[in-house]
């Protein structure tokens, strides 16, 4: 079931660049996209239009049927999506379990132990864990939201191959099992390699891949 729709989005820095040429694509819930193409593409600008962090120059970001900028992009951003940040953005004064109360009223420390911090760890303050934890802090944050979608920024870029490999099942798990939306730009063959539905943005065109990647 489609959830969230690019309809004819086109995106200009300072109305001269263009990086996005009249993108359009259909997100559904149960699946999990990933979206390819090389550094300064426009990937990222994507993630922030279909999260309403800005508007497109020309285009609609439709959720659920619905023009984002009815309600207004700081609604979208409250009710319906979670990002996971490749700079993390988590608030330094908290805990990571503190981080991850603030969007969920399950308990915090499940979700974190599960993603590999300790229950000692999860207590500490966040600028004093490495930053593949903060990283892991920022993925449970997303992962504990009531959110039905799901926008991640290279979220196994900073972690080791065995727990990209982890973070990833989890990912797949949130959009199968969980039945969100799950939508990932990466650099990351491997991970793109699990998704169900491969994009690739080059030339401000988005283009669908084949469902998966070589493997």
């Amino acid at each position: 079931m489609s959830i969230m729709e690019a309809r004819n989005i086109k995106y200009s820095y300072d109305g001269t660049r263009t990086v996005l040429k009249n993108v359009s694509i259909e997100f559904e819930v149960g699946q999990m996209y990933a979206i390819l193409g090389p550094s300064g593409c426009g990937k990222t600008t994507l993630l922030s239009l279909l999260g309403g962090l800005d508007s497109p120059s020309e285009g609609q970001i439709i959720f659920q049927d619905e023009d984002i900028a009815k309600k207004g992009l700081a609604w979208h951003r409250k009710n319906h999506v979670a990002f996971i940040f490749q700079s993390y953005n988590l608030i330094d004064y908290m805990t990571p379990a503190e981080n991850v109360a603030l969007t969920s009223k399950l308990p915090p420390l499940p979700i974190l132990e599960r993603l590999g911090l300790t229950k000692e760890e999860s207590k500490r303050n966040v600028l004093k864990i490495s930053g593949g934890q903060q990283q892991r802090v920022a993925i449970a944050r997303a992962l504990a939201s009531d959110a039905n979608v799901i926008l991640a920024d290279e979220p196994t870029g900073n972690l080791d191959e065995d727990t990209a490999a982890e973070i990833t099942e989890i990912l797949k798990e949130c959009a199968h099992r969980m039945n969100k939306c799950v939508i990932i730009v990466t650099h990351a063959n491997e991970l793109a390699k699990e998704a169900d539905v491969v994009l690739k943005l080059q030339k401000g065109q988005l283009k669908m891949c084949k469902n998966t990647i070589d493997k």
